[in-house]
């Protein structure tokens, strides 16, 4: 029996995500599954992130290869893919969320709240527009101001200059840090009822081609329908204001259950200046979508809202 070619980046992070999937896959389809490493642009360039246009950059070289038949499905992190699918690859399964909320890595075990309040500007290093404007805004709130540091690089190399003492902390997805075992790196959950994460963090995406109607069919099996719906919305929020993975949007659909059942679904958006000058943030809250089409009429209803409020003017520079 032939093996299932699963493409992934080649990232720490990347190989322990596919790595999952490849194990509830393989336990699917009865099939092994072997990996096919993948370098992507965004993997092998130190621009910053913002500057070469954020969405797409670590998965072009996946999506090559699927159409080119040289891997059978490919596994995302959901927060890097394009908002627009391409109609030659089926979004086969998006499975249940981790967690979505970022995560701040800090010397000496501190919060955010007591890192804001230390004598001079704590230096916080991030890649993403999304956390300066919210982690800006919680200092402006808090009366207190930080510095932002742009960086890039893996897991270790980011906690490496908290550990060096270059920067005092730096923010990274609480999921990721899960997923390769650093969780016991956190010293504080950002809450997004301050900081909302980037739209579909903590998701995965597993695609392959839409021609191959019998593999979809098998990878659906781990669709999670509330998950699904929740990064819809979200997504939707950020094409509807026309930005990209580096745009300073964050989104989160929360299902708010009543016991057991989840009985409806509320979206909130924040987009801001880099500096936390300026931040707007709006939410709304419904019964919780059947369907994906349901999930982004919401997801473009609360942009629309936005927009209005003047969400257009923070968005630098705007898809033409």
């Amino acid at each position: 029996m032939n093996p299932l070619r699963l493409g992934t980046r080649r990232s720490q992070l990347a190989l322990a995500q596919s790595r999952g999937v490849a194990e509830q896959v393989g336990r699917l389809t009865g099939r092994p599954v072997e990996l096919v490493e993948i370098t992507t642009y965004g993997d092998v360039s130190r621009e910053n992130l913002a500057r070469i246009g954020g969405t797409g950059v670590f998965v072009s070289a996946l999506r090559d290869a699927l159409l080119a038949g040289e891997i059978d499905f490919a596994v995302h992190s959901l927060k890097d893919l394009p908002t627009a699918q391409p109609p030659d690859l089926a979004l086969a399964a998006v499975p249940r969320r981790a967690d979505p909320r970022d995560a701040l890595v800090a010397r000496d075990g501190l919060t955010f709240e007591q890192l804001a309040v230390v004598p001079g500007r704590a230096r916080v290093g991030t890649g993403s527009p999304r956390r300066m404007a919210q982690l800006n805004a919680w200092a402006r709130a808090l009366g207190c101001e930080i510095e932002t540091v742009p960086i890039r690089g893996n897991v270790d190399t980011r906690i490496g200059y908290v550990r060096d003492g270059e920067l005092d902390a730096v923010v990274l997805a609480s999921a990721g840090l899960h997923r390769i075992g650093r969780e016991g790196e956190i010293t504080d959950f950002l809450d997004p009822d301050i900081v909302l994460p980037a739209p579909g963090q903590g998701a995965l995406a597993i695609e392959c081609a839409a021609s191959n109607v019998a593999l979809a069919a098998e990878l659906g099996e781990l669709d999670a329908p509330h998950t699904r719906v929740a990064v819809t919305a979200e997504r939707t929020l950020l094409a509807a204001l026309e930005a990209g993975c580096s745009a300073p949007v964050g989104a989160f659909a929360d299902l708010l259950a009543d016991g057991q059942t989840v009985t409806e679904m509320r979206l909130r958006g924040a987009v801001g200046t880099p500096d936390g000058s300026t931040l707007v943030q709006l939410s709304t809250t419904g019964p919780v979508p059947g369907t994906a089409d349901e999930a982004a009429a919401i997801g473009r209803e609360l942009a629309d809202e936005m927009l209005a409020k003047g969400a257009a003017g923070l968005m630098g520079e705007r898809a033409h």
